[in-house]
Protein backbone atom coordinates (compact mmCIF):
# COMPACT_ATOMS: atom_id res chain seq x y z
CA UNK A 1 0.00 0.00 0.00
CA UNK A 2 1.18 3.57 -1.10
CA UNK A 3 0.81 6.48 0.68
CA UNK A 4 -0.84 10.42 -0.04
CA UNK A 5 -0.83 13.39 1.99
CA UNK A 6 -2.59 16.09 0.84
CA UNK A 7 -0.81 19.37 1.72
CA UNK A 8 -2.29 22.05 -0.42
CA UNK A 9 -4.38 25.02 -0.36
CA UNK A 10 -4.26 28.38 0.41
CA UNK A 11 -4.63 28.26 4.55
CA UNK A 12 -6.77 31.03 4.41
CA UNK A 13 -8.04 30.66 8.07
CA UNK A 14 -4.68 30.91 8.86
CA UNK A 15 -3.59 34.10 7.80
CA UNK A 16 -1.26 35.84 8.28
CA UNK A 17 0.40 32.95 9.19
CA UNK A 18 0.31 31.70 5.84
CA UNK A 19 0.91 34.44 3.75
CA UNK A 20 4.90 33.57 3.37
CA UNK A 21 4.12 29.77 4.27
CA UNK A 22 2.56 26.70 3.38
CA UNK A 23 -0.14 25.99 6.35
CA UNK A 24 1.62 22.46 6.54
CA UNK A 25 4.44 23.92 7.00
CA UNK A 26 3.60 25.59 10.67
CA UNK A 27 5.05 23.98 13.37
CA UNK A 28 2.91 21.97 15.89
CA UNK A 29 5.27 22.12 19.33
CA UNK A 30 8.60 21.21 18.25
CA UNK A 31 7.92 19.74 14.65
CA UNK A 32 6.70 20.93 11.38
CA UNK A 33 3.16 19.96 10.88
CA UNK A 34 3.81 17.83 7.68
CA UNK A 35 5.95 15.51 9.55
CA UNK A 36 2.93 14.30 11.86
CA UNK A 37 1.03 13.10 8.65
CA UNK A 38 4.39 11.56 7.39
CA UNK A 39 5.31 9.36 10.49
CA UNK A 40 1.71 8.41 10.58
CA UNK A 41 2.07 6.37 7.09
CA UNK A 42 5.71 5.65 8.29
CA UNK A 43 4.07 3.91 11.76
CA UNK A 44 1.74 1.86 9.46
CA UNK A 45 4.55 -0.04 7.48
CA UNK A 46 3.95 2.47 4.46
CA UNK A 47 7.23 3.93 2.94
CA UNK A 48 5.97 4.95 -0.56
CA UNK A 49 4.85 8.12 0.07
CA UNK A 50 3.33 11.20 -2.31
CA UNK A 51 2.74 14.52 -1.23
CA UNK A 52 0.29 16.80 -3.21
CA UNK A 53 1.07 20.62 -2.49
CA UNK A 54 0.10 23.64 -4.06
CA UNK A 55 0.58 27.32 -3.88
CA UNK A 56 3.06 30.11 -3.90
CA UNK A 57 5.52 27.80 -1.77
CA UNK A 58 5.57 24.26 -2.70
CA UNK A 59 9.26 24.44 -3.09
CA UNK A 60 9.84 24.79 0.79
CA UNK A 61 8.69 21.36 1.43
CA UNK A 62 11.81 20.12 -0.90
CA UNK A 63 13.74 22.43 0.81
CA UNK A 64 12.36 21.09 3.96
CA UNK A 65 11.84 17.18 3.71
CA UNK A 66 14.32 16.39 1.33
CA UNK A 67 14.75 12.95 0.29
CA UNK A 68 13.21 12.04 3.41
CA UNK A 69 16.43 10.31 4.61
CA UNK A 70 15.70 12.13 7.60
CA UNK A 71 12.61 9.63 8.43
CA UNK A 72 14.59 6.92 7.09
CA UNK A 73 13.09 7.05 3.66
CA UNK A 74 14.60 6.73 0.45
CA UNK A 75 12.44 8.94 -1.19
CA UNK A 76 10.14 11.24 -1.90
CA UNK A 77 7.29 11.87 -4.34
CA UNK A 78 5.65 15.32 -4.72
CA UNK A 79 2.86 16.74 -7.47
CA UNK A 80 1.45 20.51 -7.64
CA UNK A 81 -1.97 21.44 -7.08
CA UNK A 82 -3.04 24.48 -8.84
CA UNK A 83 -5.59 26.43 -7.32
CA UNK A 84 -8.58 24.76 -5.30
CA UNK A 85 -10.76 22.25 -5.71
CA UNK A 86 -11.29 20.01 -2.97
CA UNK A 87 -9.90 17.38 -1.37
CA UNK A 88 -10.77 14.77 -4.01
CA UNK A 89 -9.85 16.59 -6.91
CA UNK A 90 -6.13 16.91 -4.62
CA UNK A 91 -6.43 13.51 -4.43
CA UNK A 92 -7.01 12.82 -8.19
CA UNK A 93 -3.43 13.91 -8.84
CA UNK A 94 -2.32 10.29 -6.92
CA UNK A 95 -3.66 8.51 -9.74
CA UNK A 96 -0.63 7.86 -11.75
CA UNK A 97 1.74 7.08 -8.00
CA UNK A 98 -0.74 4.54 -7.10
CA UNK A 99 -0.93 1.99 -10.16
CA UNK A 100 -2.54 -0.53 -9.35
CA UNK A 101 -2.37 -0.20 -5.55
CA UNK A 102 -3.93 0.65 -2.37
CA UNK A 103 -3.43 3.69 -1.18
CA UNK A 104 -3.64 4.90 2.42
CA UNK A 105 -4.68 9.15 2.40
CA UNK A 106 -3.91 11.32 4.88
CA UNK A 107 -4.72 15.00 5.25
CA UNK A 108 -1.82 17.03 5.67
CA UNK A 109 -3.26 18.95 9.10
CA UNK A 110 -4.17 15.78 10.84
CA UNK A 111 -2.25 14.87 13.86
CA UNK A 112 -2.97 11.49 15.57
CA UNK A 113 -1.53 10.25 19.29
CA UNK A 114 -1.23 6.50 18.33
CA UNK A 115 -0.66 4.81 15.13
CA UNK A 116 -2.95 3.00 12.40
CA UNK A 117 -1.01 -0.35 11.95
CA UNK A 118 -4.01 -2.32 12.78
CA UNK A 119 -6.09 -0.29 10.11
CA UNK A 120 -3.49 -0.76 7.49
CA UNK A 121 -3.04 -4.10 8.03
CA UNK A 122 -6.79 -5.23 8.23
CA UNK A 123 -7.68 -3.14 4.96
CA UNK A 124 -5.13 -4.96 3.20
CA UNK A 125 -7.15 -8.15 4.02
CA UNK A 126 -9.94 -6.67 2.95
CA UNK A 127 -11.21 -8.01 -0.86
CA UNK A 128 -11.81 -3.98 -2.06
CA UNK A 129 -13.29 -0.86 -1.43
CA UNK A 130 -12.07 1.22 0.96
CA UNK A 131 -12.02 1.76 5.00
CA UNK A 132 -12.56 5.08 7.02
CA UNK A 133 -11.50 5.62 10.65
CA UNK A 134 -13.89 7.52 13.40
CA UNK A 135 -13.81 9.39 16.47
CA UNK A 136 -15.87 10.86 18.67
CA UNK A 137 -15.72 14.10 18.87
CA UNK A 138 -17.66 17.53 21.63
CA UNK A 139 -18.11 19.42 17.47
CA UNK A 140 -19.19 17.03 15.01
CA UNK A 141 -20.99 19.54 12.47
CA UNK A 142 -17.48 20.95 11.51
CA UNK A 143 -16.86 17.56 9.58
CA UNK A 144 -17.81 15.00 8.32
CA UNK A 145 -20.35 12.97 9.98
CA UNK A 146 -21.49 9.14 9.81
CA UNK A 147 -24.91 7.97 10.05
CA UNK A 148 -24.63 4.65 11.76
CA UNK A 149 -27.11 1.98 11.28
CA UNK A 150 -26.03 -1.20 14.03
CA UNK A 151 -22.41 -1.83 12.78
CA UNK A 152 -22.71 -0.08 9.83
CA UNK A 153 -22.03 3.35 8.09
CA UNK A 154 -25.43 4.23 5.88
CA UNK A 155 -24.64 7.80 5.05
CA UNK A 156 -22.37 10.07 5.41
CA UNK A 157 -23.09 13.78 5.81
CA UNK A 158 -21.00 17.10 5.17
CA UNK A 159 -20.93 18.99 8.04
CA UNK A 160 -24.74 18.51 9.25
CA UNK A 161 -26.46 21.95 11.26
CA UNK A 162 -27.60 18.56 13.33
CA UNK A 163 -25.44 15.77 13.47
CA UNK A 164 -27.12 12.16 13.48
CA UNK A 165 -24.17 11.19 15.59
CA UNK A 166 -20.78 11.81 17.78
CA UNK A 167 -18.26 10.54 15.41
CA UNK A 168 -16.48 12.56 12.84
CA UNK A 169 -14.72 10.99 10.07
CA UNK A 170 -11.42 12.02 10.47
CA UNK A 171 -8.69 12.49 7.77
CA UNK A 172 -7.34 9.50 7.22
CA UNK A 173 -8.62 7.41 4.26
CA UNK A 174 -7.88 3.85 2.73
CA UNK A 175 -8.90 3.17 -0.68
CA UNK A 176 -8.51 0.62 -3.65
CA UNK A 177 -7.51 1.97 -7.20
CA UNK A 178 -11.25 2.13 -8.24
CA UNK A 179 -11.04 5.39 -5.84
CA UNK A 180 -9.86 7.63 -9.07
CA UNK A 181 -12.87 6.12 -11.41
CA UNK A 182 -15.47 7.21 -8.71
CA UNK A 183 -13.72 10.25 -8.73
CA UNK A 184 -13.91 10.95 -12.13
CA UNK A 185 -17.62 10.98 -11.67
CA UNK A 186 -17.93 13.46 -9.04
CA UNK A 187 -19.96 16.69 -9.89
CA UNK A 188 -18.85 20.23 -7.81
CA UNK A 189 -20.34 20.93 -4.52
CA UNK A 190 -22.43 23.96 -3.49
CA UNK A 191 -18.75 25.46 -2.69
CA UNK A 192 -17.65 24.14 -5.95
CA UNK A 193 -15.53 21.52 -4.90
CA UNK A 194 -14.85 17.51 -5.39
CA UNK A 195 -16.00 16.36 -1.87
CA UNK A 196 -14.14 13.42 -0.27
CA UNK A 197 -17.37 12.90 1.59
CA UNK A 198 -18.86 12.07 -2.39
CA UNK A 199 -16.01 9.50 -2.67
CA UNK A 200 -17.04 8.10 0.78
CA UNK A 201 -20.35 7.73 -0.09
CA UNK A 202 -20.15 5.92 -3.45
CA UNK A 203 -17.98 3.52 -1.37
CA UNK A 204 -20.92 2.97 0.65
CA UNK A 205 -23.82 2.57 -2.18
CA UNK A 206 -21.31 -0.60 -3.18
CA UNK A 207 -21.80 -1.90 -0.06
CA UNK A 208 -17.99 -1.95 -0.20
CA UNK A 209 -16.81 0.98 2.81
CA UNK A 210 -15.87 -0.12 6.27
CA UNK A 211 -14.62 1.84 9.39
CA UNK A 212 -12.79 1.61 12.51
CA UNK A 213 -12.49 3.76 15.83
CA UNK A 214 -9.08 5.77 15.79
CA UNK A 215 -7.40 4.87 18.91
CA UNK A 216 -6.04 7.78 20.57
CA UNK A 217 -6.83 11.32 20.16
CA UNK A 218 -7.06 13.06 16.83
CA UNK A 219 -7.18 16.63 16.04
CA UNK A 220 -7.06 18.50 12.80
CA UNK A 221 -4.83 21.62 12.80
CA UNK A 222 -6.67 24.21 10.06
CA UNK A 223 -7.45 26.86 12.60
CA UNK A 224 -5.82 28.80 15.22
CA UNK A 225 -7.88 27.29 18.09
CA UNK A 226 -7.02 24.16 16.79
CA UNK A 227 -3.29 24.39 15.90
CA UNK A 228 -3.28 25.54 19.76
CA UNK A 229 -4.85 22.25 20.64
CA UNK A 230 -2.49 20.34 18.39
CA UNK A 231 0.69 21.59 19.81
CA UNK A 232 -0.90 21.43 23.43
CA UNK A 233 -1.51 17.84 22.88
CA UNK A 234 1.56 16.93 21.64
CA UNK A 235 3.44 18.71 24.13
CA UNK A 236 1.49 16.88 27.13
CA UNK A 237 1.22 13.59 25.19
CA UNK A 238 3.59 12.71 22.60
CA UNK A 239 2.13 11.97 19.31
CA UNK A 240 2.31 9.10 16.36
CA UNK A 241 3.67 6.96 19.27
CA UNK A 242 3.81 3.18 17.72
Amino acid sequence: MKGVILAGGLGTRLLPLTKITNKHLLPVHDKPMIYYPIQTLINAGIRDILIVTGGNHAGDFLRLLGNGSEFGLGHINYTYQEGEGGIAEALRLAEYFAGDDRICVVLGDNIIEKNILRTAQAFKSQPSGAKILLKEVPDPERFGVPVLDGGRVVKIEEKPETPRSKYAVTGIYMYDNTVFDIIKTLKPSGRGELEITDVNNAYIERGELTWDILDGWWTDAGTFESLRKAGNLVADGGANRI
